[in-house]
């Protein structure tokens, strides 16, 4: 950890700065984990041999991004992301929200006929074309989820228009759906999903399958993802019966 977190007085960066890109790329090489505790400041500071405030300013620099926080009498953690599980919304508007830029990587956008899973869960035939699309989402560049969704074509006329929000197509499209239904179920990384997301084999992953509709009640979006555990926790308001 030492040598990874060192920092170069040949650089013209600050100190401080390359103190907290040094401990933002161990983060998002997942060694350290979201929720773990980092070590004290007096620690790091005989860790790497910056002075104390060095450390306490690259620190504080993280917390302002949103990497970090700060538990009184406890410590410095790295923060586990909070997605509202009641909440119709996509992978991009959730990043921008927290403050990150979301990015994409496509594995697949083409045109095909569904399966006769994804015919009977769209309400389509199995004759009928929708939109392929196979992605990894990015959020401050790191690899948090694997999406693949299926979309009837008529929805999605021209995939040149499409960016990294599958909802705002939509929603350009007028087909932004206002309704839906998921499951989620935790499960382990197969070798592939832990390659593209940066975890280790047989890590705690949750598997999520979305269907959303229209106002009409027709299906416009089947979509099964993989999030990393290790970065999520989704989470419910709950009501009453009186509903307070």
């Amino acid at each position: 950890m030492r040598d990874k977190l060192s920092v170069s007085k040949d650089d013209a960066t600050p100190l401080y700065l390359q103190f907290a890109r040094n401990l933002r790329d161990h983060i998002a090489r997942g060694e350290i984990h979201p929720g773990s505790a980092l070590p004290s400041e007096r620690d790091l500071s005989e860790m790497t041999g910056m002075s104390r405030v060095t450390v306490r300013k690259g620190i504080e620099q993280l917390i302002e991004e949103g990497l970090l926080f700060r538990k009184q009498g406890s410590g410095t953690f790295v923060r586990r992301i909070e997605a509202p599980n009641s909440a119709l919304s996509g992978f991009s508007d959730d990043a921008r929200r927290r403050g990150e830029q979301p990015g994409v990587i496509w594995m697949i956008k083409a045109y095909a006929n569904p399966t006769e899973e994804e015919a009977g869960a769209l309400g389509i035939v199995p004759s009928a074309q929708v939109v392929r699309l196979g992605r990894v989402r990015l959020s401050g560049g790191e690899p948090l989820a694997i999406e693949h969704a299926v979309v009837p074509a008529e929805f999605l006329p021209d995939l040149d228009r499409l960016g990294d929000s599958l909802y705002a197509a939509l929603q350009e499209n007028g087909a932004r759906p206002v309704s839906g239904r998921q499951k989620i179920r935790a499960s382990l990384a197969t070798p592939t999903e832990a390659a593209i997301l940066c975890i280790e084999e047989k890590a705690e992953i949750l598997r999520i399958e979305r269907l959303t509709r229209l106002a009409n009640g027709r299906a416009v979006e089947f979509t099964r993802s993989a999030y990393r555990g290790d970065r999520y926790d989704f989470v419910s308001e709950l009501n009453g019966p009186d509903g307070h």
